[in-house]
């Protein structure tokens, strides 16, 4: 997960701060030109949370989240 934050200019967990999870994602499919696995989105929800204050949570638990805000990828 490192490496594909590194890929799109994500090199410090500061850095998530302020950002959009999903873009993040789109921004990784680009860049990876290629599809990532949606609970690389539930990674990136838990991730950008995080650093915005919400307490420490495991990535599985934002998929039934990323399933309501966007469906199924």
């Amino acid at each position: 997960m490192a490496a594909s934050l590194r890929l799109i200019g994500i090199d410090e967990p500061r850095d998530l701060s302020g950002k959009d999870a999903l873009a993040l994602y789109r921004a990784l499919c680009r860049a990876s030109g290629q599809r990532q696995d949606p609970c690389v989105l539930d990674t990136f929800m838990a991730a950008t949370d995080f650093m915005a204050g919400a307490p420490a949570a495991p990535w599985w638990a934002y998929t039934a989240r990323r399933k309501a805000a966007f469906g199924e990828f």
